[in-house]
């Protein structure tokens, strides 16, 4: 039986998270925070100028850049959401806690292109534990970058 994904109750945690797994891939990682309503790009609860939430809590969302092969960036919001972006192909509202097996999936080389001849595309396909797998139609056209070519399968 498969574990349980890693419980990320903040943005602050999804942020170590991805700090852990670039440490383990031998990557460095780019973070910049925004914490407070009147910085975090999504809230619309808080009034105009306002620092925190009407509940006093500090909104915080991180945007991480990881380098190497492939390029990925992972939005994190307050919400308990991701966006993770993969050499341009984006995969919008993820759950926070799929983070961390999303990134050992796309560097641990499990993460693999599907091609299709008809309909024409390509497909981004990252397995997570548990035997589930995540799947965005990559629109660069016919040309795919070098990692993705190197992952057709």
């Amino acid at each position: 039986m498969e574990p349980p994904p890693e419980q990320l109750p903040s943005t602050e945690a999804a942020v170590t998270a991805i700090r852990d797994i670039a440490r383990e891939f031998e990557l460095t990682v780019r973070v910049s925070d925004d914490i407070g309503a009147d910085r975090s790009a999504r809230r619309t609860a808080a009034g105009a100028f306002a620092v925190t939430d009407e509940d006093g809590s500090l909104p915080h969302e991180a945007h991480a850049e990881l380098s190497g092969s492939p390029a990925v960036e992972v939005e994190l919001y307050s919400e308990g959401d991701a966006k993770i972006i993969v050499e341009g192909v984006e995969f919008h509202d993820l759950p926070r806690d799929v983070v961390p097996d999303f990134l050992r999936s796309v560097y641990g080389g499990a993460a693999h292109v599907k091609g299709r001849f008809f309909p024409p595309g390509y497909w981004l396909v990252v397995p997570l534990p548990g035997g589930r797998a995540l799947k965005e139609l990559v629109l660069s056209g016919p040309v795919l970058s070098p990692w993705l070519s190197r992952s057709v399968r």
